[in-house]
């Protein structure tokens, strides 16, 4: 996700502990989509995370600005969504979440108005039928549009804004060129924002053939960047666009400084990527090659206080090679700006992530 987007929804100034937590409330999901790890593994373990053990969670919520319900499952199959988030809203924080839409009608778009959603985003994987449904498969971008469409239509009839929609675009070879269409898709729908995505866990083949971005921008992906965000521009809808080349950041855009991510049993994790529910150690296609990854699990909150796991040794150092990192390149951010410091002062090489975002295309800025 781009990282202003969600300094937009928390707010600028951080004034909680924590900017998000991103809570997996299922793992099922009804699509079989081809970037998914469930492919190359034939399917996660489907489980629901228990409804008494997320209210273990609310405590700790007046800490954090901002509650994204969703994980690596469909949060609409989730039973208790429209409860918890009332009780999210209860502890102060904003909540939403990301999702494929099937499953929406209007008895469900009604419930989640009333429990007062803040945000949804919408995934899409193409502009047109035949693109979308191949990737997204068990997907139809015509249903999905029709329930953004009833979603829009329900909100004007109760003069409400919230929920603010948004669209999630997942960047791939074989739907790029159809980016300059989400614009005119998205003005016809009211959504005011597009929030373009790279494939960054890969674990087949047809995944990392798939990808858009590389050591250097290839101009044939940068043109339809180029052309929507021109569209985009004339018709005042935001575009988020990543980077398609590999470039050197102080802090993933996940900034596990600040956030972090609970699975459906509860484990602790700085990232989604880094606990997929999978085998550990989990399959990772990274420039090329294979990497074993553990996953990155710190603590259990169902079991566990988040202090004691926020503060646990692992879990600091972890945060410490991020910070280190973060803190080098501002300063020489700021000697680029102060030439007589420039050159009194060499430049030092940014000190290495964490191990396992060594291997994360998150690592190098995409």
């Amino acid at each position: 996700m781009s990282k202003k987007f969600w300094q937009k929804i928390w707010g600028r100034k951080p004034k909680k502990k924590f900017g998000a937590w991103q809570i997996e409330l299922t793992s099922r999901c009804p699509l079989q989509c081809r970037m998914c790890n469930r492919i190359e593994y034939g399917d996660f373990p489907r489980q629901d995370m228990p409804f008494a053990d997320f209210k273990k969670i609310l405590p700790y919520l007046k800490d954090v600005e901002t509650v994204i319900l969703e994980g690596w499952g469909e949060s609409l199959l989730y039973k208790n969504l429209p409860e918890c988030i009332r009780l999210v809203k209860k502890e102060g924080s904003q909540v939403g979440f990301v999702t494929s839409g099937q499953g929406l009608n209007e008895g469900y778009i009604n419930e989640l108005l009333a429990a007062g959603v803040d945000f949804m985003g919408f995934s899409l994987a193409g502009t047109t039928p035949q693109t979308h449904n191949a990737i997204r498969r068990n997907s139809s971008l015509t249903e999905l549009l029709a329930n953004i469409q009833l979603l829009q239509e329900t909100k004007k009839k109760l003069q409400i804004v919230n929920p603010r929609l948004h669209v999630v675009y997942l960047l791939l070879k074989d739907n790029i060129e159809e980016v300059p269409g989400l614009i005119p898709l998205c003005q016809e729908l009211e959504i005011p924002e597009i929030i373009l995505i790279n494939l960054i866990h890969v674990t087949n083949f047809w995944q990392d053939e798939q990808k858009v971005f590389g050591p250097i921008v290839l101009p044939e992906y940068q043109k339809p960047l180029i052309e929507a965000t021109q569209r985009a521009r004339q018709k005042k809808i935001k575009i988020h666009c990543p980077s398609l080349s590999f470039q050197e950041v102080g802090l993933c855009s996940e900034d596990p400084l600040r956030n972090l991510y609970i699975s459906v049993t509860g484990e602790v994790s700085p990232c989604v990527y880094l606990n997929p529910p999978l085998p550990s150690p989990f399959k990772r296609i990274f420039q090329g090659r294979e990497c074993p990854i553990e996953r990155g699990q710190f603590g259990n909150i169902f079991q566990e206080d988040i202090a004691q796991i926020w503060d646990a040794p692992a879990y600091r150092d972890f945060r410490n090679s991020w910070l280190a990192r973060k803190q080098l390149s501002a300063r020489t951010a700021s000697l680029i700006f102060d030439p007589d410091r420039f050159k009194e002062q060499p430049l030092s090489p940014l000190p290495p992530p964490p191990s396992a975002c060594q291997t994360c295309y998150k690592s190098l800025g995409v």
